[in-house]
């Protein structure tokens, strides 16, 4: 019987080379996709110099006048694939949301109003302001700010701990940083980090960290990239879960939004699995009987269901006029009888920035 042959040292050579280079590929293109949300570069932490209370007088804020309200389109088609799913191998084709979707996330101007009447007291009177009349970037952002909240909840047993919203801003630049910090130690944090505009703020990057686990989204110029890879277009003020706390607390003390019984509130959210448009109704005027504040009037969103969710987790919002329409408590459901409710004990501030050249009037201008 003949013996077969062995192979020889360059059949061997070109096998190892072969099964080297696939391996080199296949680290290669896991870094690639590894690197798709690149982590984060916190600010160093403000000094915080006071304490805010409420003021003497709470906003009074009368019923919307009567006004025809549009109503909400459908959300975009959603990326396909989802967090858990696959890494594709090849990026998919570009999805948008439609452009009628995109317009109804804008602050609409009210037109039931006379523009003198808005401009006399837009938010005593429910109307959006007058966009002439309202101050220009960086001069209507808060100081860096920290709201401290006692956190009480439910999940799988009773829930106990704290939580905060810290703003701050460096020039044209800004960060929000939720945490939420549990009796056993477990941290939870999201972060959002962009550009302060006239518009509002435009988030660069968005992370959430939870035990084990971190995952985020990318805003590119003119699209969203997610924490699969894959990417849609990026609405007209997308925002995602850390900046539309400062976001909508904004348009609210600026009057470029409705803050009344009746009215609603439209923003795109952009999470690590996906976007959708949000529409939170402005459902009361409640008294909260805070620990250390005492009774705080604020105005309840809630947001309504959606379309395809990601998940189970929504968030009920309450802004209050006399803290700076900040926002004092924040619900969290997720799912069957979980929550999560925080509560603000404590608001701290830094001193106000000073103005730049950029931003100085001849009303603010440094002395020579």
């Amino acid at each position: 019987m003949r013996a077969r042959a062995k192979p020889g040292p360059v059949v061997f050579v070109l096998v190892t080379a072969l099964v080297l280079l696939g391996h080199w590929i296949g680290l290669a293109w896991l870094q690639a996709q590894l690197q798709t949300i690149r982590p984060l570069t916190l600010m160093a932490e403000p000094l915080f110099t006071r304490i805010i209370a409420p003021t003497a007088a709470t906003l009074r804020v009368a019923e919307p006048k009567p006004r025809h309200r549009r109503v909400a389109p459908p959300p975009p088609p959603q990326a396909k694939g989802s967090a858990d799913a696959p890494i594709p191998s090849t990026p998919p084709a570009l999805e948008t949301p439609s452009e009628d979707a995109m317009e109804a996330a804008a602050p609409a101007p009210d037109t039931s109003a006379p523009a003198s009447e808005a401009a006399t007291d837009s938010r005593s009177e429910g109307v959006a302001a007058d966009p002439e009349s309202l101050p220009r970037a960086g001069e209507d952002w808060p100081a860096d700010t920290r709201v401290s909240y006692r956190m009480t909840g439910y999940f799988r047993g009773d829930l106990y701990g704290s939580g905060r919203v810290q703003w701050q801003r460096a020039q044209d630049r800004y960060q929000v940083r939720v945490e939420l910090l549990t009796a056993l130690v477990l941290r939870v944090s999201m972060t959002s980090q962009g550009q302060i505009t006239d518009a509002g703020l435009v988030p660069s990057d968005y992370e959430e960290q939870m035990p084990g686990r971190r995952q985020g989204v990318v805003f590119e110029a003119e699209t969203l990239r997610f924490q699969d890879g894959t990417r849609q277009l990026k609405p007209y003020a997308v925002q995602d879960t850390a900046s539309q706390f400062v976001e909508l607390t904004r348009r609210f003390s600026t009057g470029r939004e409705i803050l009344a019984v009746g009215s609603q509130v439209q923003v795109w959210l952009a999470r690590p699995a996906g976007m959708a448009l949000w529409t939170y109704d402005v459902v009361a005027e409640d008294t909260l009987q805070t620990p250390e504040l005492g009774p705080v009037q604020a105005f309840h969103l809630r947001p309504r269901p959606i379309a395809n969710p990601r998940g189970v987790i929504t968030a009920e919002l309450w802004f209050a006029p006399a803290l700076q329409y900040l926002p004092v408590r924040v619900r969290i459901s997720l799912g069957s009888e979980n929550f999560v409710d925080l509560m603000v004990e404590r608001i701290e501030q830094a001193d106000a920035p000073a103005p730049t050249p950029e931003t100085q009037t001849p009303g603010n201008a440094a002395p020579p």
